[in-house]
């Protein structure tokens, strides 16, 4: 299973990766921006996305719409993972197709939970 994980923080992305390890995930991609998430999800085999709202080029809002404006990646799930903790940006963001909404900070059990329930795993 590949998973993407999309943040304009390194430190962000490297603790998203080193808690997916943890939890036996290895193949993890990683980009920057949404601009270049999109061209790792055009060509790659990409089975979860994990992404930040807030970034350069295309933001996170701006990928999930391309996303899920896509019928290749119409059973993809997607995580937010974001300081954007109002009602009304996880209305915006589960509108848009988020299928799950972390906000910064969070526990490894979190982003655990929650990508366990987008992937329909039970303990």
């Amino acid at each position: 299973m590949k998973l993407l994980v999309v943040d304009d923080s390194s430190t962000m992305r490297r603790i998203i990766r080193n808690t997916l390890n943890r939890l036996g995930y290895t193949e993890i991609e990683e980009s920057e921006n949404g601009l270049e998430a999109w061209q790792k999800m055009d060509v790659g085999d990409i089975n979860v996305l994990i992404t930040d709202w807030n970034m350069p080029e295309m933001n996170g809002l701006e990928l999930v719409k391309k996303v899920r404006a896509d019928d290749r990646f119409k059973d993809v799930p997607i995580i937010m993972v974001t300081t954007e903790g109002g009602k009304t940006e996880v209305i915006t963001a589960l509108k848009a197709g988020v299928n799950n909404y972390i906000v910064k900070p969070f526990t490894p059990q979190v982003l655990k939970e929650k990508l366990e329930a987008v992937l329909g795993v039970n303990d």
